[in-house]
């Protein structure tokens, strides 16, 4: 039985319901088009119906109307989309990957992202489910930063909504979200669109008793709304008071929505584990259905209903027209967007798009104090600038604070620039980062630490994401950041606070990759980072946060070194040696004792590295010998290796050779240790070896 019919009661008009019926309508015919018609037909080839979904998420759109109001939603969120300001054309083209699409074709057809239209922001959305919370926690963050921080009155009372399925609350992203938002208190309404299933795993196996808002009645700082989500009044009632809120007590709240999926799971689903009486039952519990019966005859005629059924009709039958007549992508765009063009700016994320340009440096040093300092005061020190320059630079991590990092990086800058801008966080990595890319597309220039590399791999999702934003949203949207990550072996190592990996993340699109062996050159590069418009992770070695041989005089507060520039420690003619990081110390010792010309290249970043550099030495010497840390298996140096072989195959008088680790972690007994970790001793032996050559 449906609820009463009445939406004419001072509430109720909050909605307007025409818009409610009318894009409800487009959004059933456009999935039954799409699942009729155009899959079968191969224009759309993977397809993610909203059947049953449309009712709440509409109502939501609606009130989303503050300037900085913003949604993080999933793929199931169409309906949302529509009522926030996407158009038909736009939605069809986006399934069809047409030139027109939202992401230029680059991305799944149902994941979205949009400037603000009159409604919310869509935050950039994700495949990947659950990776939709923690950057809704970051936006929210970011209200209350803008708002109490900066002074800016037009984030007061605005609001963050992020959107999932009952499957997704067995996720990190949720958890960590939760948490975020509870301990911090902040305006996110996460909205849970229960229709029992994730793909075909019931709620039971996803959460016990399948009812999450009942589990967490008693979460402190979190409010609950659960009902109906295909009940017109109900759900009203439901959407409007959490939203209400939200907004006026500065609170995160859940709001569960039962509704069914009358649809499988996407186009590849044939819901063959449900039961005729299941799919039966859940076809009775049709939110249009509902909202034809509540809004007639109070609202409107059943004429009047079926005019509009007649022209939603006509509207996207019109549109897929347009959409099917769009061109396929310019294949030869495909890397625009990967990185910043400064003639291309984002439209939102970063100081760029605020309007914000950070000034100038030099790479020339201004020493004033010859003392020689080390990275950990040369990383602290450069910080302490670019906080007190850029009041929306903020610092972050777990033991940042109070204790100023565990490695002493961040100390007494709490102190300095308050808890607001140089905060602890609760322990999860994948909130760390997933917070940040909230924050950045706020405007704001996050810095989160990382104790340890091996510590990122929670974030993985998070951080493969945050690098392909500006990619996937055709440049919309770009969330720079600086990640700074410690690792690599000190006077011990272990297999889970050594590693180095930076492999990994010379894989993963649209992040740049710093490594700097001195303190020198991590006050330039730090700097540099801080001022760009890219996602930066800026890796800090152990062994050289105290080390003697990297202390140098602090450069200067306008220090910047050009990311891409390698760093030629000493000329030579017999042989061009390539590291970076710890390893640029061992080659120079290796070096010492040899009566040769050795030229060491320290590449100081990893994407992008100075090749023309590289390629020009080995042209003089015409002998390559490369030095990583990371295990030779796939190591960053075999890219080096197979570009030489490429370009300079014709210079070269003798192979090419690596010293790197064997494919095993880092070992915890130092004897052990060096026999993993690239010695002095073995790069000697190398170096005399390609000399002989």
């Amino acid at each position: 039985m449906f609820l009463e019919r009445n939406l004419l009661t001072p509430l109720h008009h909050a909605f307007d319901w025409h818009e409610v019926a009318r894009l409800a309508l487009i959004s059933r015919f456009m999935d039954e088009l799409e699942e009729q018609e155009l899959t079968p037909h191969g224009h759309v080839t993977y397809q993610f119906s909203a059947r049953g979904h449309e009712l709440g998420q509409l109502l939501l759109s609606q009130l989303l109307t503050h300037p900085f109001d913003a949604a993080s939603p999933y793929y199931r969120s169409r309906p949302f989309l529509l009522g926030s300001g996407l158009t038909i054309e736009e939605a069809f083209a986006s399934d069809m990957a047409r030139a027109g699409s939202v992401s230029g074709g680059r991305d799944v057809g149902v994941v979205f992202n949009m400037p603000s239209r009159g409604r919310a922001i869509v935050l950039p959305m994700a495949g990947d489910v659950g990776s939709q919370y923690t950057p809704a926690a970051g936006w929210a963050q970011a209200i209350m930063y803008h708002t109490e921080q900066l002074g800016q009155t037009d984030y007061a009372n605005s609001l963050t909504v992020v959107c999932g399925g009952d499957g997704s609350v067995a996720s990190n992203g949720f958890w960590s979200s939760l948490t975020i938002a509870t301990t911090l208190e902040l305006p996110l309404l996460f909205l849970i669109e229960d229709n029992g299933y994730a793909i075909s795993v019931k709620g039971p196996a996803q959460t016990p008793g399948a009812n999450i808002a009942a589990n967490l009645a008693s979460f402190k700082n979190l409010c609950i709304w659960d009902g109906s989500g295909t009940h017109p009044t109900e759900t009203a009632d439901l959407v409007y008071n959490a939203v209400e809120y939200i907004r006026k007590e500065r609170k995160p709240g859940l709001l569960r929505l039962i509704v069914p999926r009358l649809s499988g799971h996407s186009s590849v689903d044939n819901q063959a584990y449900k039961s005729k009486e299941t799919l039966a039952a859940e076809w009775q519990r049709d939110p249009i259905l509902a909202l034809r019966q509540a809004m007639i005859p109070d609202l409107m005629s059943e004429a009047d209903w079926d005019a509009l059924v007649a022209d939603a009709k006509s509207t996207v039958q019109q549109a897929c027209a347009a959409a099917l007549a769009q061109p396929q992508p310019d294949v030869h765009e495909i890397t625009r967007f990967a990185f910043s063009d400064p003639t291309t700016p984002q439209k939102m994320g970063g100081l760029l798009a605020e309007g914000i340009q950070m000034p100038n440096g030099t790479a020339t040093p201004q020493i004033t104090d010859p003392r020689r300092i080390n990275m950990i005061e040369a990383i602290r020190r450069t910080l302490d600038v670019e906080l007190s320059l850029n009041p929306r630079c903020v610092v972050f991590g777990e033991d940042v604070g109070e204790k100023g990092g565990v490695h002493a990086a961040t100390l007494d800058l709490q102190h300095k620039h308050g808890p607001n801008r140089v905060f602890d966080t609760s322990l999860s990595e994948e909130g760390i980062i997933g917070r940040a890319v909230g924050m950045a597309y706020s405007g704001l220039v996050p810095v989160p630490e990382i104790q340890f590399r091996k510590y990122a791999d929670p974030a993985t999702e998070q951080l493969n994401n945050c690098g392909t934003i500006r990619w996937r949203t055709a440049g919309n949207f770009a969330a720079p950041m600086v990640v700074r990550i410690p690792g690599g072996y000190r006077k011990i190592g272990d297999p889970w606070h050594s590693v180095t990996s930076e492999i990994v993340f010379a894989h993963a699109p649209g992040w740049l990759l710093a490594f700097p062996s001195n303190a020198e050159d991590a006050v330039g590069l730090l700097r540099t980072a801080l001022r760009g418009n890219d996602p930066v992770i800026f890796f800090e070695h152990r062994a050289m946060l105290d080390a003697a041989w990297a202390r140098r005089p602090y450069p200067g507060d306008d220090y910047m070194l050009p990311f891409g520039k390698a760093n030629v420690v000493q000329p030579g003619t017999d042989l061009t040696v390539v590291t970076w990081g710890a390893m640029v110390e061992r080659c120079e010792a290796a070096a010492h004792s040899l009566d040769a010309s050795i030229e060491i290249i320290d590449l100081r970043t990893i994407v992008p590295w100075d090749k023309a550099t590289i390629l020009e030495s080995v042209a003089k010497t015409g002998k390559c010998l490369i030095v990583h840390e990371d295990i030779s298996l796939g190591g960053f140096g075999a890219e080096i290796a197979a570009t030489i072989a490429a370009e300079a195959f014709l210079d070269l008088d003798g192979p090419i050779e690596r010293v790197a680790s064997p494919a095993v972690p880092v070992p915890f007994n130092t004897g052990l240790m060096e026999g993993v970790v690239p010695t002095v001793a073995l790069i000697h032996q190398k170096m005399e070896m390609l000399l002989a050559f």
